[in-house]
């Protein structure tokens, strides 16, 4: 995806607030830190996949103690982002790579979990700034290993 957008450092600009809300997101669900969903996402958002449908502010904030009660450690890896603009409305895809430890008694102890994931993301920019109207999860890959150490 390409912006028409004409002023470079305009769209630089843009470009760089809507990497930061992918930080923010990650940072939000590695470290349990719901407050911060609030900030970067609309009222009435939408965080999908093909077998979850989210809706809402309020549930999307309590995701992250969710995935702390079934994981011990996880990381989510930015990678690239593409962003096209219209307006006040922004549609682009974002790469992650998202590390996850399960404390796993029946495989022998701790395991990794990753996810190659793809975010394909609609934002929307309001009085207080860019927020994600939308996310939709698309899950390309996983592995799962067997952990050698875990730090918490």
């Amino acid at each position: 995806m390409i912006s028409g957008d004409s002023e470079p450092s305009g769209l630089m600009e843009k470009e760089w607030a809507l990497l930061r809300l992918s930080w923010l997101y990650a940072r939000a669900m590695d470290r349990n830190e719901p407050d911060i969903l609030r900030v970067i996402f609309t009222d009435d958002a939408v965080l999908e996949g093909d077998d979850f449908n989210i809706q809402g502010l309020e549930a999307i904030v309590a995701l992250p103690a969710a995935l702390h009660a079934r994981y011990s450690v996880m990381m989510h890896t930015v990678h690239n982002q593409t962003v096209a603009f219209q307006g006040d409305r922004a549609e682009g895809e974002t790469y992650c790579i998202a590390h996850h430890i399960m404390d796993t008694a029946a495989r022998g102890g701790p395991t990794i979990f990753d996810m190659g994931i793809r975010y394909r993301n609609q934002w929307l920019r309001l009085q207080g700034g860019w927020r994600f109207s939308k996310r939709r999860v698309i899950l390309d890959w996983t592995e799962i290993r067997a952990a050698r150490r875990t730090m918490t």
